[in-house]
């Protein structure tokens, strides 16, 4: 998740396993070891565009990492802190803050290589958004009144808060799932994978993308709380396979491994830009949850194969997207185009 939200939950947890003395310095710790995981977006290289986001929530982010990280961050803090508290109560909160970076971003739709280096499989569980500020409100209230009282009460119930909104994205996840499963059927599609995901900052409104054959087919589900679901039809892209949709691609060459690079940071949902020539994107996102409007992806130059390809991020906006979102996030009909 985001920076703020990752500290927060670090805090969180610190503040909740610290004595009323401690506290303030709990938090502060369990903040800065939340978000040190991040230091790994530094990992990138100029020769290779793909290295950041190969490595970003990578080994950094795993469980097994957790004693190093926790000892990396009290390490750092130990010179500031320790007229203050002892190195082993700091170490506690430093490993309680940093045990709950890879945690957190498995949550989301991204995921991250918990069980690295056991196995390589960046684990998705797509139950909240990237940037949700409900959730990040929960942690930084409890953080606050903290903070205020010295009291490790109010992270408790803010903790406690927050795991049953974790919760309920499990749930609005089961349900999402469920419906596009059958909506597949409807369609008398035999459904091989089937992706949701909440879009940006709730958990109503979600993206389905399933395969059938080689065709993705993408959706808006709006899973309401109390009232009726809806379901809001979008488009379909047909996966991108190299030696069918490329054949003049190099094998071996560097512009080839990077493609196979993209396929897993993708988790295989691959296919062309259909405005942009010579671009692969990454099917589970887009600025509408009905599009096929990318965020980003790959830029190939068949004609230098020995060249690595160009990562890209786009943010072109249809005129009418925000009308077009909050109509289907509130289950309203779409206004007309």
């Amino acid at each position: 998740m985001d920076l703020l939200t990752q500290g927060l939950l670090g805090a969180s947890l610190a503040q909740a396993g610290a004595k009323k003395n401690e506290v303030r310095v709990a938090a502060g710790a369990g903040f800065v070891a939340a978000i040190l995981a991040d230091a790994d977006v530094l990992i990138s290289s100029a020769q290779d565009p793909l290295l950041n986001i190969e490595f970003h929530r990578h080994f950094t982010h795993s469980l097994i990492f957790i004693p190093i990280g926790g000892l990396l961050a009290a390490l750092i803090l130990w010179p500031l802190l320790r007229r203050r508290l002892g190195f082993g109560r700091l170490l506690v909160f430093t490993l309680l803050g940093y045990a709950t970076s890879g945690l957190l971003d498995a949550c989301t739709s991204y995921g991250t290589h918990l069980l690295w280096p056991f196995d390589d499989t960046r684990i998705a569980w797509s139950i909240i958004a990237i940037i949700d500020p409900v959730f990040s409100l929960f942690l930084l209230v409890a953080v606050a009144l903290g903070l205020r009282y010295c009291k490790p009460g109010p992270a408790r119930i803010g903790l406690m808060l927050a795991g049953a909104y974790l919760l309920i994205g499990a749930w609005q996840h089961h349900r999402a799932y469920e419906i596009a499963t059958g909506l597949a059927a409807e369609r008398g599609h035999q459904a091989e994978r089937v992706l949701v995901k909440p879009t940006m900052a709730n958990l109503l409104l979600w993206r389905s993308v399933y395969q059938s054959a080689d065709a993705f087919h993408i959706d808006a589900i709006r899973i309401g709380l109390f009232a009726e679901n809806r379901v809001y039809p979008g488009t379909q892209a047909r996966r991108f396979v190299p030696e069918r949709d490329k054949p003049e691609l190099v094998a071996g060459s560097p512009l080839s491994h990077d493609i196979r690079r993209f396929f897993i940071l993708s988790n295989d949902f691959v296919a062309e830009d259909p405005v942009r020539d010579n671009v692969l994107i990454d099917v589970r996102y887009s600025m509408l949850p009905t599009l096929l409007a990318p965020l980003w992806g790959i830029d190939m130059n068949l004609d230098s194969a020995d060249e690595h390809a160009r990562f890209v991020t786009y943010r072109d906006r249809p005129d009418d997207i925000r009308q077009r979102y909050m109509a289907m996030l509130l289950g309203r009909d779409l206004p007309a185009e």
